[in-house]
């Protein structure tokens, strides 16, 4: 899945230092352009053109190689504190979440590019630690994007209980995180339900509000959080590593994000 040359806006800038004081991300940088990839379709058939978006591919592959970093205390926006990057969850047969996250968010930017938009990926490789998931959050408003869909899947101890969660910050700490960010939720939904993927039936309502996510805590620009499926369910988690199941997950992805822009921008 690795997919030509993968870049990040700002990415320096996003680099854990020593002391994991991240630096802020460069807005006047460009959006990540896959290597032999940029609007090649006639405008007409660019619905996206104009619209900015970031992508954040959960966690990071490199956690490991370095826990003491990836423990390090950061502000979750809510005045705690909580660890830089979490390890993830992981099918039984060992298909991690870092990797889905990071495939599917690749595939996705790449799409949304072809489709006119300017795109922005929190982390450009799937073997680092960061950014913390403070950073993630800032990520959207320090490159000025309209909308941030922050990639993962599911960690419910059910394995009988497959399907999708969405979610948002709640209660809101800003005026993103009220109505808009509920909106794009309502409009990602509607894609993955379009594209035959089912809610995880655990809860209630396929858009869920949490205090306890750092990422959707600090974004001040519409975020949603996308469990996208269960790992530890064997038969969802063969689909989700499958290039077809990554396939059907962009292309649903993407027409939530045309609805919302459509209406939105």
């Amino acid at each position: 899945m690795k997919q030509g040359m993968r870049r990040l806006a700002g990415a320096a800038a996003l680099a854990l230092a020593s002391s994991l004081a991240l630096a802020p991300a460069a807005s006047a940088d460009p959006p990540f352009v896959p290597e032999g990839k940029g609007p090649g379709l006639p405008v007409a058939a660019q619905p996206l053109v104009g619209v900015r978006i970031a992508v954040d591919p959960g966690h990071n592959g490199g956690r490991t190689q370095d826990p003491e970093a990836a423990n390090h205390p950061v502000p979750d926006g809510r005045g705690d504190r909580v660890a830089c990057n979490t390890t993830g969850t992981a099918s039984v047969d060992g298909y991690s979440e870092h990797e889905f996250a990071f495939e599917v968010s690749e595939q996705l930017a790449t799409h949304l590019d072809g489709l006119g938009a300017q795109v922005w990926m929190t982390r450009s490789d799937d073997e680092g630690i960061g950014p913390c998931v403070d950073r993630r959050g800032t990520f959207a408003e320090d490159n000025d994007v309209d909308l941030m869909v922050s990639i993962h899947a599911s960690s419910i101890e059910d394995e009988d209980t497959p399907g999708f969660v969405a979610v948002v910050a709640g209660p809101p700490l800003s005026e993103s995180q009220g109505e808009p960010s509920h909106e794009l939720a309502e409009s990602l939904v509607q894609g993955l339900e379009d594209a035959g993927f089912t809610a995880n039936q655990d809860v209630d309502e396929p858009v869920v509000e949490r205090s306890d996510d750092a990422t959707l805590n600090f974004s001040r620009r519409p975020t949603v959080l996308l469990e996208l499926g269960q790992l530890r369910n064997p038969d969802e988690a063969e689909m989700m590593r499958s290039e077809e199941g990554q396939q059907r997950y962009v292309e649903a992805l993407t027409d939530g994000v045309i609805a919302w822009a459509h209406d939105h921008h």
